[in-house]
Parts: structure tokens; sequence; C-alpha cells
């Protein structure tokens, strides 16, 4: 057997680079994707006529090269993205209209199709029909400022 895979260190390496490769798509960790291109290296060298010994430290040179300097920048593209805003994040800025006037005090708002209690900040009143920008969400309650828009036109 050893003496097959001395005369045949090419398929070896060809070997390993493909259990690393199918082991890295159970994985996604990008890690045993840059050894197998690293036994790729070595394989290509072992079929060029290189000698174990320089083939081994290839392997070893090629996959930590890849491993700290190429595998970093592509796990930042591939986690960089729009980050989406759940929750009540993500009605911040959003557009409400009053239904009950609002005041420091309390009052509703719909907000995007469902009721809301509101408030505003400071001796603010907002009177029903008007739109409000939602500034923040304080608990259950939607915390608002009077819009730049008018009120809604009236539906017919």
């Amino acid at each position: 057997m050893t003496d097959w895979i001395r005369d045949h260190a090419w398929a070896t390496w060809l070997g390993i680079a493909v259990v690393l490769a199918v082991v890295e798509i159970m994985s996604l960790d990008l890690v045993l994707l840059m050894f197998a291109i690293g036994a790729l290296a070595a394989a290509a060298a072992a079929a060029l006529g290189a000698p174990i010994w320089i083939t081994i430290p290839l392997f070893a040179l090629v996959s930590l090269a890849l491993v700290f300097l190429v595998r970093p920048p592509i796990v930042a593209k591939l986690h960089a993205g729009p980050t989406l805003q759940t929750g009540h994040a993500n009605l911040i800025g959003a557009v409400a209209v009053v239904v009950e006037p609002v005041d420091w005090r309390g009052g509703r708002v719909q907000l995007r199709g469902e009721l809301w209690s509101a408030r505003t900040v400071g001796d603010v009143v907002v009177d029903t029909g008007a739109e409000v920008l939602v500034t923040q969400i304080d608990g259950a309650t939607a915390v608002v400022a009077p819009s730049t828009h008018s009120t809604l036109p009236e539906e017919i």
C-alpha cells in the first residue's frame, strides 16, 4: 500500500483534496476548502515529479496561506449584507395615522394596519387623521412626532 501511495503521490493528494472538499460541503466553514486547495497544489507538484519532502511543506504552506490570507475576506464578504431589522426596530421611521388624538399622556395610531397606543414627546398634540412619524417604540407604545406630511385625504 505504501509503495502505491509513493508511486502515485499525485493521486493520493487528489484523493485527500476530494475528501476535504466533501467534508467542507458538510461544514461550510471554508477552512477545509482551503486545505483541499493546498492538497491540489501538492497533487500538481507531485504530478510534476516533486518528492514527498517538497509536497508536504507545499501543502502546509499553501493551506495556511489560504486560511489566513484568503479565507477572512471571503467570510467577511459572505457575512456582509443588509442587516434585517426585525421586531419593533423595523417600525422606527414608519408613518402612522392618528385614530385618537395623541399627546404626551397617550392616544392611538394605526401603524402598518395595527392599532398601537401612542404618545408624543413634550406638549405636542396631534389630532385625528394626521400622519405622525414613529421615533421610537417604548414597550407597547409608539412614541411619535408630527410628520411633515399633511393629514390624509378623506376616502370616498
